[in-house]
């Protein structure tokens, strides 16, 4: 692995400035290496972070990878990872032509790391300094405890899905608060919900006089209007001020409460687990938005190393050569899913619609096909929805608002189901559906969304840990259940209960009389017992699963 050459490094600084002339936005400084593709074998189970901790893991994910190179040769392009200042690795046998196209596809990466909101806990420290800190701890602790800082480790990537990354992004995007405030927030969001316990119609005609003092006063209508919430409520002020003496414990995610409330942790022949705990809790928080926009992401890179290459005279003679490479990269499967192709279709779609003014509550009005399709107000606004969209977004918000049907259509997409033919014996894969509301749910369905388990605060001051799954309709893994409660276990020194919602399987619900000598078959029994869902305990103790119906 070496640094570009300077030949290639005035090529990406063109790339730059005119990347930056079409409204794309980055720190002008950049690190470029040349890897061979063995190089990228090894740095691909790190997440090519470089500097990365040792773990076990890691070296059997790169024999497996190449065992895998060497019956399945392949050639990567480039990848970028979201550091200060970005780093990105290129192939060591790329042309010219194709570098400037790579380039292009980096730089869009970056504006998007560097821009999007989902990454603001990224901006403010070099990750791979930090990795490199933190891996040198673990190998000095590696060298002390010996397989114990694997155990650790292993047992903290197992529940490292669970991290607070939405806690993380309110706290860092959060206004700070003033004194008023914070006692409007008492006011409305704990004082009259628990407190009084109003109403919904009386809650809201609050909500409408706080506005009403405002609209008369700005200057002291929240002191007119708090004036009046004394004279109603004499306990307020009493309450308001024990509120603030308390000591609010905060919404901790599973990592953050075992690390701050496990007595074993905090005995001082185990502290050293605690750092080892809290680097594999960090290094999940820096991945978890790049898994949560993987198809924007190369969407956006795809769209603008299209438009920027296409217009750049650098490519001359190659055009054919570049048609190849890009068909390869972002041509829509007919069956499954390329975040390649389907982002950078969206981001076109969204461009050509916001040129068109077809964003506006107007054209989502009309009814009319024809004038659905003829609708053009010609705004020119396209570009700045785009830019709107890059940074306000994640995976699920860009499908869930702009996967509709017209989008559905232009591009003639579908849903595909499958068939046993039994004639022939073989499975066909036939179009199941092509309306937008199907499309969306297949989408949504791919989309990575981790468990939502909690801490049952008030059982779990009995001594065990309670979790509480909190069911959304998919059920957890029951493979990984035991392992999973197994480190928990460890980490938190007693035992450990998982509540969750599983399918119970009932007793038939009716039972057709069977002539005689004849039996239900199988598949007939099952279709008449009722599937229902109900909450099951699973409880960890002494290494032992033990799983009881509630």
């Amino acid at each position: 692995m070496e640094l570009i050459n300077q030949h290639t490094k005035r090529i990406m600084e063109g790339c730059k400035q005119r990347a930056l002339d079409a409204g794309l936005r980055f720190d002008e400084e950049t690190l470029e290496y040349l890897v061979t593709n063995r190089d990228l074998l090894e740095l691909t189970p790190k997440l090519m972070i470089p500097t990365l901790y040792d773990y076990w893991v890691h070296d059997v994910e790169v024999l497996k990878e190449k065992g895998r190179y060497e019956l399945y040769p392949s050639n990567p392009y480039e990848t970028v990872i979201n550091t200060r200042p970005a780093i990105s690795y290129y192939n060591d046998n790329n042309p010219d032509w194709m570098n400037v196209m790579i380039f292009y596809h980096v730089l869009a990466h970056i504006d998007f790391f560097q821009n999007n909101l989902y990454f603001r806990h990224t901006w403010d420290y070099d990750f791979t300094g930090q990795a490199l800190s933190d891996k040198r701890m673990i190998a000095q602790l590696r060298s002390e405890k010996g397989r114990w800082v694997d155990y650790v480790i292993e047992f903290a990537r197992g529940i490292d899905n669970l991290v607070g990354f939405h806690a993380e992004l309110g706290r860092l995007n959060r206004t700070p608060s003033t004194p008023g405030s914070r006692m409007l927030d008492y006011y409305f969001d704990h004082f009259l919900q628990s407190v009084r316990a109003l109403k919904p119609n009386k809650y809201i005609k609050e909500i409408e006089r706080y506005n009403a003092c405002l609209r008369e006063s700005p200057e002291m209508g929240e002191q007119a209007f708090f004036a009046e919430v004394l004279r109603k409520y004499p306990e307020f002020d009493s309450n308001y001020k024990k509120s603030l003496e308390a000591k609010p414990l905060g919404r901790q995610d599973l990592m953050q409460f075992i690390l701050t409330q496990s007595e074993f942790l905090n005995k001082e022949r185990n502290r050293w687990m605690k750092p080892v705990v809290e680097v594999v809790r960090k290094t999940s928080l820096f991945f978890q938005p790049q898994i949560r926009t993987k198809i924007m992401n190369e969407g956006w890179a795809s769209y603008w190393h299209e438009r920027l290459f296409l217009q750049d005279d650098r490519i001359s003679g190659h055009e054919v050569d570049f048609a190849r490479t890009h068909a390869g990269v972002t041509a829509m499967p007919r069956v499954g899913l390329n975040p390649y192709a389907l982002g950078m279709r969206l981001f076109q779609y969204i461009a050509d619609m916001g040129d068109a003014g077809r964003h506006t509550m107007e054209f989502r009005k009309l009814t009319d096909l024809w004038e659905r399709e003829h609708y053009d107000q010609d705004t020119g606004g396209g570009r700045e929805l785009l830019f709107k969209i890059r940074e306000n977004l994640n995976d699920f918000l860009f499908i869930n608002s702009f996967v509709d049907q017209d989008f559905v259509s232009r591009f003639r997409l579908f849903v595909a189901g499958r068939r046993l033919n039994q004639s022939k014996g073989v499975w066909e894969i036939y179009v199941k559906s092509r309306s937008a509301g199907s499309y969306r749910a297949m989408l949504l369905n791919s989309l990575y969304h981790p468990p939502c388990i909690e801490v049952d605060r008030p059982r779990t001051g009995n001594g065990a840990l309670c979790l509480v799954h909190r069911f959304e309709g998919k059920p957890l893994v029951r493979e990984f259940i035991a392992n999973t409660l197994l480190g928990i276990e460890y980490l938190w020194g007693k035992p450990v209960q998982l509540e969750t919602s599983e399918v119970v399987h009932g007793e038939p619900t009716s039972r057709p009389a069977a002539l005689p000598g004849m039996q239900m078959s199988l598949s007939e029994e099952r279709e008449q017992r009722e599937m229902q869902w109900k909450r099951v305990l699973y409880t960890m103790q002494d290494r032992k699963l033990t799983r009881e119906v509630l």
